[in-house]
């Protein structure tokens, strides 16, 4: 057997097979993590001419040392054990030989699956004996780390699509189906977008991830190679959101006049449930009232409309994966990206895609934590919550992985006797 750099194509060919695979186990993701500073590798390993195992490998060097990073892990059959050692003992010698002390991975290894909604949990019953392997081919296991420590979530949001559009929107959260009516009727409306509209993107997520908008144009130029990405936003119609809400309030300022007139036509000693209700009441008139000077703002200032939310998704057979989502904080209220994401169930389903990867959440079974609004909002539309084993560690070079364990520490202590 050998180990070589393979080709694009190559590459691409031997991944149009694998059952498992991921958007960051490409050679597009490796094209993008180029122009991140990594260096890619796309290695195979050839028995009798034909590629039986492969990875992406992005190397980074940092004060003259080499590490690389195999994002989602070998693409192979963790189990078959011989093919496993096979593939890390060639991947050992050949990062070895570079000067790589060392190569981090985080296999797409499912420990657990748990559904929620019934309260149940499937594991995996081979998951032992493939750690078990992993560690005794020299792999150390860096931890089950329950939030967002390492390069990739050890936790994914994942929907089940292969099921009725009417199946799909029963499983929505209750709270969740009355947002997305909620946002149809105020003008919320969802389209595809270009390259153009990336803008909108790192607009919403410069302020919480470090992703510059050259990282989103280079994601959408390098996929779009094989048309595996889309781009989709939503819009508010500024006219029927003025509408809606003139509506809303002429029909509080409706039900406030019936009510004073019965509290006007009746005893004192009567009328404490109908102004119980008229208090209420009003308190939907004082909002819409502020509604509506705020809608004929928005219709002043946005006579087009406005961009309220937006979700950059990868397609890989036939699953979808975001690759990254945001929304204007401005118009939260208007739940424009529940809408966005069920009308994209609604469009791959249609389609015939059978996964919807919602992507990293933290893990649920632990106490709440501050990622517990985004684990919610992810698993209220229907998803389970799959659990991988987390990161593990090879040394490849062990030399050069002793020099740095031991530059480390020195390197820390020349920094805090600057700072002091």
């Amino acid at each position: 057997m050998q180990l070589k750099e393979l080709t694009n194509q190559e590459f691409d060919n031997f991944m149009t097979n694998c059952p498992v695979k991921s958007i960051y186990q490409t050679a597009e993701y490796g094209m993008v993590m180029g122009n991140q500073g990594f260096k890619p590798l796309l290695l195979g390993l050839l028995k009798d001419g034909i590629v039986i195992a492969a990875t992406l490998v992005l190397v980074n060097k940092e004060e003259g040392f080499k590490y690389a990073y195999a994002p989602r892990g070998f693409i192979l059959n963790y189990e078959d054990f011989y093919l496993l050692k096979d593939f890390t003992n060639h991947i050992r010698n050949y990062l070895g030989k570079m000067g790589v002390m060392g190569i981090k991975i985080n296999p797409p290894i499912v420990k657990n699956i748990y559904d929620f909604s019934t309260q149940t949990k499937e594991t995996n019953p081979k998951y032992d004996l493939i750690y078990e392997a992993l560690r005794n081919n020299g792999y150390y296991h860096l931890g089950y780390n329950n939030f967002f420590e390492a390069l990739k979530p050890r936790f994914d949001a994942v929907i089940n699509l292969n099921q009725s559009i009417y199946s799909l929107f029963k499983n929505i959260k209750k709270e969740y189906r009355t947002k997305i009516r909620s946002a149809i009727k105020n003008g919320v409306k969802t389209y595809k977008g270009t390259f153009n509209d990336l803008e909108y993107l790192h607009e919403f997520t410069k302020k919480k991830y470090k992703r510059k908008l050259d990282y989103f144009k280079d994601c959408f130029g390098f996929y779009s190679k094989r048309n595996m990405i889309e781009i989709y936003y939503t819009k508010l119609d500024t006219k029927i959101y003025l509408k809606t809400v003139q509506e809303k309030l002429n029909h509080y300022e409706n039900q406030s006049s019936e009510l004073n007139k019965k509290i006007m036509s009746r005893p004192n000693n009567k009328n404490q449930k109908i102004i119980k209700k008229k208090i209420n009441i009003d308190k939907y008139l004082h909002k819409y009232k502020n509604d509506l000077i705020e809608a004929t703002e928005l219709l002043h200032n946005y006579p087009n409309g406005v961009v309220t939310s937006c979700i950059l998704l990868v397609k890989q057979d036939k699953e979808i994966t975001i690759l990254m989502d945001g929304y204007d904080p401005k118009f939260k209220k208007l739940n424009s990206k529940h809408l966005l994401i069920w009308q994209i169930m609604e469009i791959y389903q249609k389609q015939g895609y059978t996964k919807f990867n919602l992507g990293g959440i933290s893990n649920l079974t632990v106490d709440a934590n501050k990622y517990s609004g985004l684990d919610e909002f992810k698993l209220g539309f229907g998803a389970k919550m799959v659990e991988y084993a987390g990161d593990f560690e090879l040394v490849t070079n062990r030399r050069n992985y002793n020099l740095y364990r031991n530059y480390v520490p020195l390197k820390k202590l020349i920094k805090s006797k600057l700072i002091k």
